[in-house]
């Protein structure tokens, strides 16, 4: 490291042991007690430690994060001389320090908890903290100042300092203070628009009629705050999205109930074009709105799933934003098969296949029939070969085998027939997949056993979907038989 502040603790002895005590800041410690790393893939480095097991990280670049060896870990500073301002200045036992003490209340604070420390083990406290402020050269800012910019590095944790135990993929605790809240984040930019063109500006109206994912935050804001005089904006947005017709049916169906819960009679024909003649008068319509306000779109915030925000945040290009959100939802979730589900999904479109693999697993394991089991399994093997586990994916894919009877005992009767359906291509087609994969790997051994029992799949299932894998089995031969 060519940190100033890490060199002058690595090259000075007096100072490194005034750091490491009492300010517990000890450059010889830097070795956490389980291998981590950020959920974000940036680069994690371990510059120090305390007596608690607890480790100081260079995170991304120059900021610092701590990790306590209880499973908590938070952003404490934007540089390394900013940490060792905090660590020396406003120690560990000062406790009772808050935001709302000016600076001499801070002082105050500060002085009696120093000298309870003196007392305790510290006697030459101030001699060490004077010695380190001046051998590093650190400034003298007002207490409160430096308060104030531990809180915002904190903050400021997630999304982009997220730790992970890098065995079961969990993320670190962080105190619910400091967690990012994702639907204030991806309603950032709706809530703005929302409220320039309720303020007449023209420009607003013509972003939101061309940029769908803007168009999507604003109408999400509207959603949840409705205005009197929202109208002409709402059916503007509703006429954008009945122009574009794209796949995207959920903000057609919103800005249509926003609309409709007007009961506007010159609203009629464009509610009817949105949601395809669903009805022929104001009164439908308002009824209408109500049954899905009822079901779907309601007013109520709180209620909203998460799972709209993650969409929206990953809309918006936010994806460590979403990512945050899906690893903080799959550690709370526990046996739910729908949840489980989603979440795997969700994590796989954002390109967390790690973490996706996670959800899958646990999600397997709730499956009762055997074409549930078969089902899950080779999305898995997809997911563990996405992360790079190919092993992991072999494993996968004889579950996959073995929950359709393949090579073993007959299959349960709710799986009969697997190979005439989709089913039965679509696991050949991991096999095929991962075939390619360990050959592209050199792990020869792997590729020609997931070959073999591709071939027998080949041979298994239908003529047309084994037609249409053709293609893919070629390829897999060649890359086998070049081994």
């Amino acid at each position: 490291m060519t940190d100033r502040f890490l060199e002058l603790l690595r090259t000075r002895t007096e100072l490194a042991d005034a750091a490491a005590f009492p300010f517990n800041f000890d450059v010889s410690r830097a070795d956490h007690v389980e291998d981590v790393h950020l959920a974000s893939g940036a680069q994690l480095v371990p510059i120090a430690g305390d007596d608690t097991g607890g480790t100081f990280f260079l995170s991304g670049g120059t900021a610092v994060l701590y990790a306590s060896s209880e499973g908590d870990a938070v952003l404490i500073a934007d540089s390394v001389g900013e940490a060792l301002e905090m660590q020396i200045r406003l120690p560990e036992w000062c406790e009772n320090l808050t935001a709302e003490l000016d600076e001499e209340a801070m002082r105050a604070a500060v002085r009696a908890s120093d000298n309870e420390a003196r007392e305790e083990y510290a006697p030459e406290l101030d001699a060490q903290r004077a010695a380190l402020i001046t051998g590093l050269g650190l400034p003298e800012r007002p207490l409160t100042e430096l308060f104030a910019m531990t809180e915002s590095a904190a903050g400021r944790t997630e999304p982009d300092h997220l730790l992970l135990n890098s065995a079961e993929l969990c993320a670190y605790r962080l105190d619910e203070s400091y967690r990012m809240c994702l639907r204030d984040v991806v309603l950032g930019p709706g809530r703005e628009e929302l409220e320039r063109m309720r303020a007449g500006d023209l420009g607003a109206r013509e972003e939101a009629a061309a940029d769908p994912v803007l168009r999507a935050g604003a109408l999400r804001a509207a959603q949840f705050d409705r205005r009197d005089g929202d109208l002409p904006l709402l059916r503007l947005l509703l006429e954008a999205e009945c122009a574009v017709r794209t796949e995207r049916f959920e903000e057609r169906q919103l800005a249509a109930v926003l609309v409709a819960a007007y009961g506007q009679d010159e609203d009629v024909a464009l509610l009817r074009s949105a949601t395809s003649g669903l009805f022929t008068d104001r009164v439908g319509a308002v009824e209408w709105a109500g049954a899905e306000e009822a079901r779907r779109h309601g007013r109520d915030i709180g209620a909203e799933s998460e799972f709209t925000w993650v969409e929206l945040a990953h809309r918006q290009g936010r994806v460590e934003h979403a990512r945050v959100a899906l690893i903080r939802m799959l550690d709370d979730t526990g046996p739910d098969a729908g949840r489980l589900r989603k979440l795997s999904r969700a994590l796989e479109s954002i390109g967390d296949h790690a973490q996706a693999a996670r959800a899958q697993f646990n999600l397997l394991s709730l499956q009762d029939s055997a074409r549930d089991r078969a089902s899950e399994a080779y999305v898995l093997a997809r997911l563990e070969r996405g992360k790079g586990d190919l092993a992991a994916a072999g494993r996968a894919l004889e579950r996959a085998r073995t929950a359709v009877g393949l090579g073993g005992p007959a299959p349960d009767e709710d799986v009969a027939g697997w190979h005439r359906r989709g089913l039965g291509r679509l696991i050949t087609e991991q096999h095929l997949e991962l075939t390619l994969a360990a050959a592209a790997t050199g792990d020869a051994a792997l590729a020609r056993t997931t070959m073999a029992h591709g071939k027998v799949l080949l041979k298994t299932i239908g003529k047309e979907s084994a037609k249409a894998l053709s293609p893919l089995s070629t390829r897999a031969k060649w890359a086998v038989a070049g081994l």
